[in-house]
């Protein structure tokens, strides 16, 4: 009898032990799928690019950069429902925001529009680091969108300052200054004279010598004939 007894203690004892693991376990998938929740809609509501040109500069080149088209269209497709979606979202971006580097046009091909680009592609492959991690950090990824943002601001920018720039005319005189200064880097380097310029071919600047005003054969007269001879 009472071993019995001992049975259906053991048995009650088995339910309700199992009870409690399945209990555990459904209280663990609740918080689990909550805090995916909270992480999901922090998420979705900071996702929020500046994917729309600021100025006239960037809408034109949509037109002549590809890329830049591109970028910009992927930034203008919101994901949608599940964490799953923003993380092929970044990876997607992670990839054209790489490929801005490939065909920069010529006149925005400098240090700063390529060193801007350097960091914008920078903070779009840690967006799609961190949003990919087994742990979501969701106040990582909200940070990293504004910081892509204020990049997108500075770029464009940039991009608007050197067209402006092109657009002033040169003041009297300037066009001429660039050459002779064009010239002289030539002559310093040992490439040959445009024809026609102000520049004084074969006239080496040596020690102790001075130019000779008004010489087009570029003679010189020296200083000091006591100085030594410069071999």
């Amino acid at each position: 009898m009472n071993n019995k007894l001992m049975l259906v203690f053991l048995v009650l004892l088995m339910q309700f032990s199992c009870k409690n693991d399945n209990d555990q376990r459904i209280a663990d998938n609740l918080r689990d799928t909550k805090k995916k929740e909270l992480i999901f809609t922090t998420i979705n509501k900071g996702w929020n690019f500046f994917d729309k040109p600021i100025n006239t500069t960037s809408e034109a080149t949509l037109a002549t950069w590809p890329e830049w088209r591109d970028f910009m269209d992927e930034l203008a497709i919101k994901p949608k429902k599940t964490i799953t979606a923003f993380q092929k979202k970044a990876k997607a971006l992670s990839t054209k925001a790489t490929a801005l580097n490939v065909n920069i046009p010529y006149q925005f091909d400098t240090p700063q529009i390529r060193s801007r680009i350097a960091t914008l592609t920078t903070q779009v492959r840690m967006l799609d680091l961190y949003i990919n991690l087994d742990k979501v950090s969701d106040k990582k990824v909200t940070t990293l969108v504004s910081e892509i943002n204020l990049e997108l601001v500075s770029l464009q920018r940039q991009m608007d300052k050197i067209v402006e720039k092109g657009k002033i005319p040169m003041e009297a005189g300037e066009s001429e200054l660039l050459m002779m200064m064009d010239t002289a880097r030539a002559i310093q380097s040992g490439k040959p004279v445009i024809p026609g310029s102000t520049a004084i071919p074969g006239n080496p600047k040596m020690p102790g010598n001075q130019v000779i005003p008004g010489n087009p054969g570029g003679a010189t007269s020296p200083k000091n004939s006591n100085e030594p001879r410069v071999e």
